[in-house]
């Protein structure tokens, strides 16, 4: 089935709305420099946010950002995605000259779900890039099935492989299949902190002491310190290349 792409459009912003408050958990809304930085993505960055559409249904959201990049990719920042956000609005407002696209969501809906799709979602972003004078595509993907080994950590989880000998995790299967190269973890891709109520509140839990606490859709504990009344996530995620050729 062929589905409408819109690129560059404002109405992209809501529909983004719709279907991360749908797929999402909620302490997920809560990273602090993606939110400061997030509007952004609709005023100074349009032209590389995309969605897929059947008919008026949201199929998929892709969003990305140009940034300047000259070192090696195996050196790209430990705090990944936050990085990222903070870095092209810089660049941005300095007048740097971007040559790196980051991709920073592909989300499908559900019911689009292992149709293909994710590949697709992939390749209108590679064109994007191409059509912006860009030679490379940089993710911090979150591995899919990360969620269901928060114990283990992620620079062994990456090289776990399935009977065929490609990635163990389906996320990071697409993008091998697709010609991507992991280049690295980025174990502080996101960091949400917040009161201890507002953690219960979000994961519908109770955290009666301090300790690290495994919260579902989390891909790590949850560390709770009940003496300074504060929850901390810190989210890792894997670097990965596309050359575009």
């Amino acid at each position: 089935m062929k589905y409408e792409t819109i690129i560059g459009e404002s109405r992209i912003e809501g529909l983004q709305k719709t279907l991360g408050a749908k797929i999402w958990p909620e302490f997920m809304q809560h990273d602090e420099t993606v939110n400061k930085h997030w509007p952004e993505l609709y005023t100074d960055f349009l032209r590389f946010q995309f969605a897929l559409l059947n008919h008026e249904e949201i199929v998929g959201i892709g969003n990305a950002l140009p940034l300047h990049w000259r070192k090696s990719f195996a050196d790209l920042p430990d705090s990944g995605l936050d990085w990222a956000m903070e870095k092209a609005c810089a660049d941005c407002k300095r007048g740097s000259n971007a040559n790196l696209l980051v991709g920073i969501e592909i989300l499908i809906d559900e019911k689009y779900q292992n149709r293909g799709i994710s590949f697709e979602m992939l390749g209108i972003m590679k064109e994007i890039a191409k059509a912006n004078g860009m030679d490379h595509l940089a993710l911090p993907v979150r591995p899919t099935l990360k969620r269901n080994y928060p114990l283990i950590a992620i620079a062994d989880y990456i090289h776990w492989q399935n009977k065929e000998r490609l990635p163990f995790d389906p996320w990071l299967r697409v993008h091998k299949k697709a010609g991507g190269e992991i280049v690295g973890v980025c174990k502080r891709s996101m960091d949400i902190s917040g009161s201890i109520s507002a953690w219960e509140k979000w994961t519908g839990l109770v955290f009666p002491g301090s300790g690290d606490y495994i919260v579902d859709k989390a891909l790590v504990p949850v560390r709770i310190d009940k003496k300074k009344k504060i929850g901390r996530y810190i989210e890792p995620n894997v670097w990965i290349v596309h050359e575009i050729k």
